[in-house]
This record gives structure tokens, C-alpha cells and sequence, in this order.
């Protein structure tokens, strides 16, 4: 292929390429695909079967009506405009962590900000003592869903004795694992929507879990390839890991260099990020980037036959970062019993096909 020399008329998620050589114009289609932890997305309502009294008007957070609308227009207000430098659309695909329940899924996305995106929803309800979820929107004009499943994660304690049965070992409840398959604009794709297990206790402890975690993925990933070779699978979320760690490496053996990848594989545009020293979140100073886009080999293949991976990116704008204080530069979060955006930045990819 000739060198593509001209990047113009970015309008309505097509863009149209000139090649000098062959004198014609080429367009292409962008779906923005993106992913943002909510930090503690709860409405105001008690729920006897998690601990959410903290997230209640006499709760910890004194969790008003009006904070919670707040919230929702502060998440909005980002959503909206996830990837728009490289395509004006909302993004088609969301996926989310940290929500409470469907109720504020659905509060999202009948803000006036989001509605004329007419997004759909999955969420499943999951163990996680606190009751945060993942969930999915979609663009339902651009996204059908043919299948949906949602996949605990059975890890446990072994230091703490089951209070039900007495034996050695209590099981962690924490989020499962959501797996969308649909056609987005008919062609076959799957979305993993992920948060693993906390750094609580350490990041050495811990490791573990989120070790497990990422075995979990490897089997839904396996069982999709076994169908399909050539599935094309996007796992995304709060992986409490960096791309460099044992989780990501050692057992998901996902790849940050295009040329490292092999048939079968996953290649994680995020190490690029980290590298760079980038983040989606920061502790104590040092930036890490625990929001990560995954991609199976498919989407880098040059044939570019349906979607295929052009870029990934952190998405932040000026209003989502603290302006002053300890915290300058940092996610601007929830503070002081203020609702703020999220204490994470959101990521997202685009992908490309040829309009023929």
C-alpha cells in the first residue's frame, strides 16, 4: 500500500484518507470503545443486602439526591466526550466499574448529555461485599448483543476460617467478570469488562488474587478461541495492575509490542503508556496505569478485514484534574463529601474499517 499522506473531514465517525500515488479517496469508519471506573457510582437508597449505609443521606458521605445528580452529571460530561479528538460520536462502547446497581445505569444514561447516544445496558449483579458491579453501555443503533454471561471469580482467604462451614479458608466476595458478544454493525465481536481484586494488604499479598483473575480471563478468552480462532476479543477495566506486573504478563502473556504478538495472543497498547511514565491514577505521587484496553491478535492484522485496532489513548480534559492542593494534577475525585468525577482516568481505543 501506498504512503497514506492526508488525515481529513473527520465527521460523524468517518474519515477520509488520500493516497498520492493512486490520486483517490478512501473512507473509513471509527468506533470509539472505551472504559471508565465511576468511583463509587451508588444512589442514595439503602440496600439491606451490601454495605452501602455510607452512600445514604445519614451516611459517612451524607449521600444526598443532589450529590448524586451532581455525580451523574459529572460522569456524563466526560462519557460524552471520551475519544472525541478522533471521532465526534460518543463512544459506541462503554464499559464501567464501580456502579452500584442497573438503576444508576440507567440514571446515566437518560442524562440529557448521554440520551441522544440511546445507549443500552448490561449488568449483572455480583458478590462483592460492597456491592460495586461492572457493567456495559452500548450504542444500540451500532452494537447488538447476542449473548451475555457474567463469571465469578472464586478466590479466598486461607488465613481466615468460612464462618458458614468452618473450614479453613473464607472466600473473597469481589466482582465478577462480564463477557459481551454481539455484532457491532454486523460483524462479530466480544468485550470483556473486568475489576479485579484489590491491592488491600499489599501489592505482594494481593498479587495473587489478581493473578487469579487474569487466569479467569485466560479461560473465558480460550473458550471464545476454541469457537473462533480468530475471535476478535477486547478485555477492559480496573485491573489494580500495571501493565508490566505477574497478572499481565506471567498469565494473561499479553504483549506491548506490535511485533512481539503471535497468532492467538494479546497485545496491550497500555505498556506503550506506562513506559512513558503516563497514568490513569496516582498514589503517593507515582503515576500507574491500572485502566487497560487488551486486544486479541485479529484486530493488528494488516488485511484490515472488518474492524481492526488504530489507536488507544488516556483520556483526560483540564475540568477532571485537581487544580491545587496535595492532590494538584491528580484524578479530581470524590472529596470532602463532594461528588467529583473518578479518582481514575478513563481509557479508550479506536478502531477503523474501510468503507468500500
Amino acid at each position: 500500500m501506498n504512503l497514506l499522506r492526508a488525515l481529513t473531514n473527520l465527521v460523524l465517525g468517518t474519515i477520509m484518507v488520500t493516497s498520492i500515488a493512486q490520486a483517490q479517496e478512501k473512507k473509513y469508519q471509527i468506533h470509539t470503545v472505551a472504559f471508565y471506573n465511576c468511583e463509587n457510582l451508588f444512589d442514595t437508597i439503602r440496600d439491606p443486602k451490601i454495605y452501602d449505609e455510607e452512600w445514604t443521606p445519614n451516611g459517612a458521605q451524607a449521600w444526598t439526591s443532589a450529590k448524586y445528580k451532581k455525580k451523574i452529571n459529572n460522569l456524563s460530561s466526560v462519557i460524552s466526550i471520551i475519544g472525541t479528538d478522533d471521532n465526534p460520536s460518543m463512544p459506541t462502547i462503554v464499559g464501567v466499574a464501580e456502579v452500584e446497581n442497573r438503576r444508576v445505569l440507567e440514571d446515566l444514561t437518560n442524562n440529557p448529555l448521554l440520551k441522544p447516544a440511546d445507549y443500552g445496558i448490561v449488568h449483572y449483579d455480583s458478590p462483592d461485599k460492597r456491592g460495586i458491579d461492572v457493567g456495559l453501555l452500548y450504542q444500540k443503533k451500532h452494537f447488538t448483543p447476542t449473548s451475555t454471561s457474567a463469571h465469578p471469580l472464586y478466590i479466598y482467604d486461607y488465613s481466615k476460617t468460612d464462618k458458614a462451614t468452618g473450614e479453613k479458608g473464607s472466600r473473597i466476595y469481589t466482582r465478577d467478570q462480564l463477557l459481551v458478544t454481539g455484532l457491532l454493525d454486523g460483524e462479530e465481536v466480544h468485550f470483556i469488562v473486568n475489576h479485579w481484586p484489590s491491592r488491600v494488604g499489599g501489592e505482594k499479598k494481593s498479587s495473587p488474587n489478581r493473578e487469579a483473575a487474569a487466569a479467569l480471563n485466560v479461560k473465558i478468552i480460550d473458550s471464545l478461541q476454541q469457537i473462533n480462532p480468530n475471535a476478535k476479543i477486547i478485555t477492559m477495566g480496573d485491573l489494580n495492575d500495571g501493565p508490566y506486573n505477574n497478572s499481565l504478563k506471567k498469565v494473561l502473556k499479553a504483549v506491548g509490542k506490535k511485533e512481539d504478538l503471535k497468532p492467538g495472543g494479546m497485545y496491550n497498547p497500555m505498556e506503550k503508556m506506562a513506559k512513558e511514565g503516563l497514568g490513569t491514577l496516582a498514589y503517593r505521587d507515582a503515576w500507574d496505569v491500572f485502566d487497560q484496553m487488551i486486544l486479541t491478535e485479529p484486530y493488528l492484522r494488516k488485511d484490515y478485514n472488518g474492524w481492526s485496532f488504530w489507536k488507544a489513548r488516556i483520556f483526560k480534559r483540564p475540568f477532571m484534574v485537581n487544580p491545587e492542593g496535595q492532590y494538584k494534577g491528580y484524578p479530581l475525585r470524590n472529596s470532602n463529601n463532594e461528588p467529583g468525577y473518578s479518582d481514575h482516568f478513563p481509557v479508550y481505543i479506536a478502531l477503523i474499517k474501510e468503507i468500500k
